[in-house]
């Protein structure tokens, strides 16, 4: 990678980010594609003056990550509506002086979960009550799938469930779980803890497509049993990987070369 004075800035805020793939991902599609960029790690414990480093430094376009996905709202210049139902932005995008909120982590799942099935009209049981499971209902929404809530925390699922006029079932009553296809979107079955996972198998046999946001293991103890009982099954990486695709494809302008970032994911996680 040859860095110039030319060279165009992007990266990810977040504390901490010396976890994140997205590095690997972004700068393996810059190289593909020919363009003059880097990604790069920004270590962000304070959010306010992070946005006003990417400001002053003339960053293109940043992607956002735990804590400030919320709080980063407040301090751009506008928000795409999605993002704002969704209550969180995960990247923004520079155009002239001023910076742009979007949300495309409902679009990496939706994206992902097309390549597999239709969504209008399906019946979609989301696991979860949490950031994930918002974005993932807001998603399902905007592609008319009918979905349920189910999760543990009574008060926290009715909360979520009321905002997005969905019902919700508790995780204790995992004998009304059906429908097309179901998305764990906890963190159930993530490494270390890889021999959990958030239903039985038996509720598997009524979906279609299960999918997974975990990616560490990469085929978790869900997706081997849903596999089993003849699903077809996607993976967490499938949703990093779409949502950092949509990001490129914001910044850029141009097609993103998928199987070139989908193969530096892989290789990052040693797969």
């Amino acid at each position: 990678m040859a860095i110039s004075g030319k060279t165009k800035t992007y990266g990810i805020l977040g504390n901490p980010v010396g976890h994140s793939l997205s590095p690997v991902m972004h700068n393996a599609a810059f190289a593909a594609t020919g363009i003059d960029g880097v990604y790069l790690p920004f270590p962000a414990p304070d959010i306010n003056t992070a946005v006003i480093g990417i400001r002053g430094l003339g960053v293109q376009g940043a992607s956002v990550t735990i804590p400030h996905k919320e709080q980063v709202m407040g301090l751009l210049d506008s928000i795409d509506p999605v993002a704002v139902k969704i209550g969180a932005v995960n990247t923004i995008v520079r155009k002239d002086d001023t910076l742009s909120g979007f949300n495309t982590d409902w679009l990496g799942a939706v994206r992902a979960l097309e390549e597999k099935i239709s969504l209008p009209g399906r019946k979609v049981v989301i696991l979860g009550a949490g950031g994930s499971a918002r974005a993932l209902g807001f998603g399902m929404q905007e592609r008319g799938a009918d979905f349920v809530l189910v999760s543990r925390t009574e008060s926290r699922g009715r909360a979520l469930a009321e905002e997005l006029a969905c019902p919700w079932i508790s995780l204790t009553e995992t004998e009304k779980i059906s429908g097309d296809i179901l998305i764990n979107a906890t963190s159930v079955g993530m490494q270390p803890k890889i021999e959990n996972s958030p239903v039985p198998e038996s509720v598997l046999q009524q979906f279609q497509v299960v999918m997974d946001i975990v990616y560490a293991p990469l085929k978790t103890r869900l997706l081997r049993e849903a596999e089993k009982s003849g699903c077809a099954i996607i993976n967490g990486l499938e949703m990093l990987l779409y949502q950092g695709v949509a990001q490129f494809e914001m910044w850029t302008g141009q097609d993103a070369p998928v199987d070139v970032m989908r193969k530096a994911l892989l290789g990052a996680l040693k797969i």
